[in-house]
Parts: structure tokens; C-alpha cells; sequence
């Protein structure tokens, strides 16, 4: 888990985080991705909500590594290099 990454295990969660990536090729990147969190525990009215929004946002701040868990335990930074592979 990140340290600086908290998240309410009941509570819908916006995360904006720029990692620096390094490719198997050696080239480096800042993606700036963009994870909702949405733990199982959290309340259909706010999940329906955040996820109502969710779209929105993204399309307004033009990001394109979008992100979704349902766990907060799996937010690590091995998680996120295997979401980020797919973006070669």
C-alpha cells in the first residue's frame, strides 16, 4: 500500500496520483492516473453517485489512465505497474 494513500474502508475515494514509470525499454514517464475507489463496504447511494460523477471528471480533466478497486488493500505500487503495462 501507499503510505500517503488513505482510504475509509466504507468511503468512495478520488485519487489524481503521478507516478514515475520506468518502461521495460528503459524510457521514463509521469502518467497521471486517476483511481476510483469504491470498497465493497461503502453505501449504494454514494456509490452511485461518485460513479456518476466519475465520468464526468475524467472527461473534464482529460485523463486518460483510469482506474477502478474494490479493494483498498490492493492499492500498491505493484498494482498499479500491472495496470499501467497495458499502456505501453
Amino acid at each position: 500500500r501507499y503510505p500517503f494513500i488513505t482510504c475509509q474502508s466504507d468511503t468512495c475515494t478520488f485519487i489524481v496520483y503521478s507516478y514515475k514509470y520506468v518502461h521495460t525499454d528503459g524510457r521514463v514517464s509521469y502518467p497521471l492516473c486517476f483511481i476510483f475507489s469504491s470498497p465493497v463496504g461503502c453505501k449504494p447511494e454514494q456509490q452511485m453517485m461518485y460513479a456518476g460523477s466519475k465520468n464526468q471528471l475524467v472527461s473534464a480533466a482529460e485523463l486518460t489512465k483510469v482506474f477502478e478497486t474494490r479493494n483498498i488493500d490492493d492499492l500498491s505500487e505493484e498494482w498499479l505497474i500491472n495496470k499501467l503495462s497495458f499502456f505501453r
